[in-house]
């Protein structure tokens, strides 16, 4: 198939893109990025030998293509040659994975066979769908190579109360004490009465919360946490986005999983690294790369380059010529002052929508202009923090062991202070410390480009992200040995605003024939980054098929039980 394609930005969704079109088409991707980093908010920031993960990503999907796809180029990491076999279209290949999981396999149900993928299957196996012990060796990353995943345990906690809770919640004697008998009492009862008597018509995420927690447990974990991150109250915030992020989360579900695991016999570190009965929110296990995102990322960007693909990074696309309902042309600036015109025949953006909009040459109707402006976007700090040590320790350490806490990232649920998320880079992957006898961690802001915080000094802003630490107990300043400021705008695309009247800018980019938005700003989703992989990969699936269903596209990554009970 010929062609060229013109890829607007250089995060999941566009490098999957580029490297899916040159593995199964003929059409040559060329790359457009504005800023010099690879891999977008799925990048890695570098910083006096230490490396810092914006937000925090696990590579974990419930997509077996994706996990897939990840695991091709960077294999987990393993220490003998224990090894499992993959159902993929009734043949067979074979995975390495750590000592500690069982010969079970993790993946089912790979979907359409890529061609690409072909040259990994070992074609003398009967295609009979089921899986089969797999002995051949095979050709895979050694524990000394860099380039490979780490599996990484999962711990997430709140900070509430100045106490540590488990997220989400167990009904464990620490979260009794913690609560106190009389509140326990009141979440109990709120929950019974949700269950009971639930709001029919769901059209906040209040509403939402509410239905599947209660309205105790949601006024004590869920309101002020969620208003710091968003900086709206939640009854002003669509339902829809409860259904794009906490999807199947309830405290039923988590009160299942809960108990599963107590009355497990099965180690906490085994089983499936798939989870595929697991909800999102409760999984214990998932990939990482051992130098942080941003490795994966730039190494997809070498694939790109190596098999003849373009990436031009400084380069802004401003313009975006129409005919009629055809792109033809793009734009683009670069930061020396350049302006080039990059002619294509298909064309992906990642771009935020509202720049899209902004960025057309063509007609632009009263109504889709106004929604398009009326877009909002939550803006994101992360301060980086190098200390000798937390005031915060593991009680269960053993002797000679780390007292440091097991937490990736641990929510700041106290309203005195206005940091939201904390992640401890240790516990993500050892490599991104340079020294591994400190503490490299990272607080997370969300605001908005116009507010005090964005705008403070950035050495004003260390000094105030350490010292909200100190008062809530986590770290003392005189610990603090270095630290870095990243802002990074337009983080989380916001379901207020204009939101509740997206389908008009929808219809009207969707009415452009070889225009395809995919992505996290692209397509305005609060999108993990395998759902934005998962767009371009359907992209690409219909363009080698020789039409792409736009709707599907829309479809990816939404809690359909949900819009169907809405439809009822």
């Amino acid at each position: 198939m010929p062609g060229t394609a013109i890829i607007i930005g250089a995060g999941p969704a566009g490098l999957t893109a580029a490297l899916e079109l040159l593995r199964r088409t003929g059409i040559q991707p060329i790359i457009l990025e504005a800023s010099h980093e690879i891999g977008g908010i799925s990048r890695t920031i570098r910083y006096n030998g230490n490396r810092m993960d914006i937000g925090g990503h696990r590579f974990f999907s419930k997509s077996d293509r994706v996990m897939q796809w990840w695991m091709e180029l960077m294999p987990p990491e393993h220490t003998d040659s224990e090894q499992i076999a993959i159902s993929y279209q009734g043949k067979q290949r074979v995975v390495p994975v750590p000592a500690d999981v069982p010969n079970e396999p993790p993946l089912r149900g790979m979907g359409p066979l890529q061609p690409h993928a072909a040259e990994h299957l070992d074609d003398e196996v009967e295609p009979t769908g089921h899986i089969v012990p797999v002995v051949a060796p095979v050709d895979t990353a050694k524990p000394s190579d860099d380039l490979v995943m780490l599996v990484r345990p999962r711990k997430s906690r709140i900070y509430y109360l100045r106490r540590f809770f488990d997220y989400p919640i167990k009904l464990s004697k620490s979260t009794i004490e913690n609560l106190g008998p009389a509140r326990m009492t009141r979440i109990g009862i709120s929950y019974i009465s949700s269950r009971l008597f639930p709001i029919k018509n769901e059209k906040s995420l209040e509403d939402f919360l509410i239905n599947r927690f209660g309205k105790e447990l949601y006024l004590t974990f869920f309101k002020s946490y969620t208003e710091k991150v968003w900086g709206v109250p939640c009854d002003q915030i669509s339902a829809e986005w409860g259904a794009q992020r906490i999807k199947g989360l309830s405290l039923t579900t988590a009160l299942k999983h809960f108990v599963k695991k107590a009355f497990s016999s099965a180690p906490a570190n085994s089983g499936d690294l798939s989870q595929k009965g697991t909800d999102t929110s409760l999984i214990e296990r998932f990939l990482y790369p051992k130098f942080g995102p941003g490795q994966l990322w730039e190494h997809v960007a070498d694939q790109i380059v190596a098999k003849g693909g373009e990436i031009h990074m400084g380069w802004t696309v401003d313009a975006i010529e129409v005919e009629g309902t055809h792109v033809v042309a793009v734009e683009a600036l670069s930061d020396t002052g350049e302006r080039r015109r990059f002619e294509g025949d298909y064309f992906f953006s990642t771009m935020p929508m509202r720049d899209l909009v902004r960025a057309m040459r063509s007609p632009v109707p009263d109504n889709v202009r106004e929604v398009s402006e009326g877009l909002q976007y939550r803006d994101f700090i992360t301060v980086g923090v190098l200390a000798n040590k937390l005031d915060v320790e593991d009680p269960d350490a053993s002797l000679g062991e780390s007292r440091l806490i097991k937490d990736t990232w641990i929510y700041i649920q106290e309203p005195d202070v206005q940091i939201g998320r904390l992640q401890i880079f240790n516990n993500w992957s050892p490599y991104m410390v340079s020294d591994p006898s400190k503490v490299w961690i990272g607080l997370e802001y969300f605001c908005y480009e116009s507010d005090p915080l964005w705008s403070m000094p950035d050495e004003d802003l260390k000094k105030f992200a350490a010292a909200e630490l100190e008062k809530i107990g986590i770290l003392r300043t005189s610990e603090v040995l270095d630290a870095h400021v990243v802002r990074v705008p337009k983080t989380y695309p916001a379901y207020f605003g204009t939101y509740e009247r997206f389908d008009e800018l929808r219809s009207f980019t969707d009415s452009f024939d070889n225009l395809f938005l995919v992505g996290r700003n692209g397509m305005h989703k609060y999108n993990n980054q395998d759902h934005s992989m998962l767009t371009a990969m359907a992209v690409v699936d219909g363009l080698a098929a020789g039409h792409v269903d736009k709707a599907s596209l829309w479809s990816i990554n939404t809690e359909q039980e949900y819009h169907e009970e809405k439809k009822s």
